[in-house]
């Protein structure tokens, strides 16, 4: 075998040679060039290679012998051990014959991109990036290496890194034998991202496990501060079936702090790279233009697409990108085979859910769906790590591979820094335990002994609870369930929460909230961003806070909502999601920042401005067309055509009329595209005219909620009235009204109300009338279906 391979000569059957990561930059360098994914180039010592520098030293044996006893638990023989074993390969000779392979083969990567290039060196294990165990991170990355002599100092680095004292333990805890691991060196042209920007992607959401989607992180500088979580990165989500028909479904995206950024340095005294403040106004806009966000994606299909087809099955995977300062280029660095979400098991659905809440002590970005309790162990330095007992929960600034000899022990994983695919972010997947990262503050804000709860099953942002608080978990088995005759769909408000709940079997969402995504991902009235240069400074300087990284305040508005709506529709599609228009009432607007100066105070809001009447008022006439524009963004340039909508109270059939005008001229017709328009039946009103509403939609959703209290005058923000709800029988009465109708005019009927989930009997009862849909919160999905299919089958 020889000592040196080029990445071009190198395929993914090549992994007992060079590692999985060589193996995988030679198997794109050969492979994928040609479909559009571009990578660097360079060459790997191999398996061999590691042998011959072993053995022609002697430190073959000498290294098995020192490890053979070796307990890995015991955190302070282990640094002993590692310490050790890297100094014996450090301080050996590199036989004659290594060296100039690897001078030439750098001497020829000179010849194609310039005298003394610049190269990064990294290791890749014969047992890493396997499909069951990525061994990221596990030994050392240099960059910024320039000189033959530099490069075969850096060598010696890398083969002493086999045994760092994490990957000495990962070994042991993945069932690895130590001498039966070789380590191979791969020498790749640096990208000039200093000069740009960088980060990670995933083909799948590494939270939910969700397939369609493509998760990109990034922040300014080289690589290694996303990679170890010193940064909290930007974040983007893109639908990867629109984009294979050529649409721009960004989903989500998520300004990062980006505070520091990764440099060269000038190399004196031996110092290659260095990190350097960020200035805020770099900070405040995302490090990379939509293209590049979809080139990105793109790239990262056609490797996920290979790769599957070389392994047979689906293989998510995990790459790393840079872009290119000098040339604008964007470059694939990386790519290994995912391998936490991809080995769960999709038809095994845990849910977690908070009974109670408690005092904030600290926030940041969740990872995983769980929850976790413990006394809080505050530790500032990585010296001090072997004093996390277990159960504890782990409340530190930023983890490296370092740590991970004791993160199992942790009940719950905390950090001041990092975002979703940061160390700390990566091993708490592994392990199964809730994290929460990129906090701030967590090591001032939270006390040592302190009993917390960790969160992160409310969304996107993760919660740090003072005390221990109830939870429930269920665990749903989705083998076997029947399909029932009545549509059985959900009702989402979170768009964090739309990819958890994705693989449920539902027919669909029957009711997506705009109330939910203006409250918590836009928070600002939007008449305070239509005239945000009109704002005294004290409620200007806030908004302008928030809406940083966006083109406009108006693009912010637009676009957060047809995110959130996109979401939504992304996680179901192509089942239909029918969203409903915003139906915030005065006092729910007056909550928002700047609400305070456009909204009246009104004696009974819920009788108020809302619904229908509040998007043909004047002075909110800009408002709906910026709800409109998000809508017809989701469905046109993000591609998902699923996404209905929904017209909440609607008093007359002339206010059908306006609406439908209004939304026309802003360019979304109703028929347009298969565009359907529906109506939320939840005025006596509607159902007393239901011919003349239902010639003008295309069928109702019936809310339950607001027609019970508007039929049988009952106030349901009161407390002092008990036992009115849909069971009533004047309710029963509308609801079979409302049902026929819709029957006889072979419109759609559904409904999205909370009677459902609460009460069987009503589910029994609208099945009787032959309702064609029935929307559910998710924690009600299948024991719901039990009922529906028990009343069918009574029903015959």
């Amino acid at each position: 075998m020889p000592l040196v391979i080029p990445f071009s000569e190198l395929s993914l059957a090549d992994v007992p040679k060079v590692g999985g990561k060589n193996a995988s930059l030679g198997e794109m360098v050969a492979k994928l060039g040609p479909k559009g994914v571009t990578v660097p180039d360079g060459f790997a010592t191999t398996a061999e290679a590691f042998w011959h520098y072993l053995d022609s030293n002697g430190l073959r044996q000498k290294i098995i012998d020192r490890l053979k006893h070796l307990d890995v638990d015991k955190t302070r023989d282990l640094v002993t051990a590692g310490e050790e074993i890297r100094s014996w390969i450090i301080n050996a000779k590199m036989p004659a014959d290594l060296a100039e392979a690897i001078s030439e083969h750098y001497e020829a990567l000179c010849a194609k991109y310039g005298e003394d290039t610049d190269v990064a060196v990294r290791s890749s294990a014969t047992a890493e990036d396997l499909p069951t165990a990525s061994f990221a991170g596990q030994q050392e990355t240099y960059l910024n290496i320039r000189g033959k002599d530099a490069l075969l100092a850096t060598c010696r680095k890398v083969f002493a890194s086999l045994y760092t004292n994490r990957a000495i333990a990962y070994r042991v805890h993945q069932g690895f034998e130590h001498e039966k691991v070789a380590l191979s060196i791969g020498v790749q042209k640096m990208v000039r991202s200093d000069l740009a920007s960088s980060g990670v992607m995933f083909t799948l959401d590494t939270e939910s496990g969700f397939r369609d989607t493509v998760l990109i992180t990034a922040a300014y500088g080289l690589g290694e501060n996303v990679v170890q979580g010193a940064v909290n990165p930007d974040e983007f989500l893109v639908f990867k079936p629109t984009l294979a028909a050529g649409k721009r479904p960004i989903i989500r995206r998520r300004l990062g702090e980006k505070a520091i950024r990764m440099v060269y340095a000038d190399g004196k005294e031996g110092v290659v790279t260095r990190n350097e403040p960020v200035a805020k106004s770099d900070r405040q806009r995302f490090a990379l233009s939509d293209e590049e966000i979809l080139e990105l994606a793109r790239q990262a299909v056609i490797i996920e697409e290979h790769y599957s087809e070389q392994a047979g099955e689906p293989r998510p995977m995990d790459i790393e990108w840079a872009k290119d300062g000098e040339t604008g280029k964007l470059f694939i660095v990386q790519a290994r085979p995912e391998t936490v979400k991809s080995r769960a098991n999709p038809l095994c659905h845990e849910i977690y859910t908070l009974r109670e809440r408690g005092p904030v002590l600290a926030t940041g970005r969740a990872v995983g769906g769980k929850i976790g309790t413990g006394k809080a162990r505050v530790i500032e330095k990585a010296a001090d790590m072997h004093s996390l007992q277990a159960g504890e929960v782990l409340i530190t600034d930023i983890t490296d591979p370092d740590w991970e000899p004791v993160m199992k022990r942790a009940a719950a994983i905390v950090t001041n820094r990092g975002g979703r695919t940061c160390h700390a972010a990566i091993i708490a997947r592994e392990l199964g335990i809730p994290a929460v990262v990129g906090c701030g503050d967590a090591t001032s804000r939270i006390s040592s002994g302190t009993m917390v709860t960790v969160s992160c099953a409310e969304g996107e942002t993760g919660y740090v609870y003072a005390g221990k608080r109830a939870f429930d978990v269920e665990t749903v088995d989705l083998t076997g369930i029947e399909e029932t005759k009545t549509k059985l769909m959900l009702n989402i408000a979170n768009p964090d929460q739309a990819l958890v709940h994705a693989p449920l079997p539902a027919a669909g969402v029957g009711l997506a909230r705009l109330e939910f995504i203006i409250n918590q991902a836009i928070g600002i009235h939007p008449c305070a961003l239509r005239e945000l240069d009109q704002l005294p400074k004290e409620l200007a300087d806030p908004i302008r806070e928030r809406i940083a990284g966006f083109s406009s305040p108006r693009e912010f508005y637009v676009q957060k909502l047809a995110e959130g709506i996109g979401m939504i529709a992304a996680a179901f599609y192509p089942k239909p999601v029918i969203v409903r228009f915003s139906d915030f009432k005065s006092n729910e607007y007056r909550s928002l920042l700047g609400g305070e100066h456009y909204e009246p105070e009104e004696e009974n809001p819920m009788l108020g401005l809302r619904g229908a009447a509040r998007y043909y008022d004047e002075s909110f006439q800009p408002c709906f067309a910026m709800e409109v524009e998000a809508m017809r963004r989701v469905r046109e340039d993000m591609g998902l055509d699923n996404a209905q909508v929904m017209l909440p109270f609607v008093r007359s059939p002339e206010e059908v009329d306006k609406v439908l005008e209004l939304m026309a001229a802003h360019g979304l017709a109703r028929g347009e595209n298969g565009l359907k328009v529906y109506l939320m039946c939840e005025i006596p009103a509607n159902v007393i005219l239901a011919d003349d509403f239902l010639e003008k939609v295309d069928g109702f959703s019936i809310g339950s909620n607001d027609l019970t209290q508007l039929t049988i005058g009952v106030d349901r923000d009161s407390g002092l009235l008990q036992g009115f709800d849909e069971r009533h029988p004047a309710v029963r009465e509308m609801l079979r009204q409302a049902i026929a109708a819709c029957r006889r005019h072979h419109k759609y009927v559904g409904i999205c109300g909370q009677a459902p989930s609460d009460f069987p009997e009503i589910t029994r009862f609208l099945v009787e009338q032959g309702i064609e849909s029935i929307s559910l919160n998710p924690d009600s999905l299948i024991p719901m279906m039990e009922v529906v299919a028990k009343a069918e089958s009574e029903l015959g």
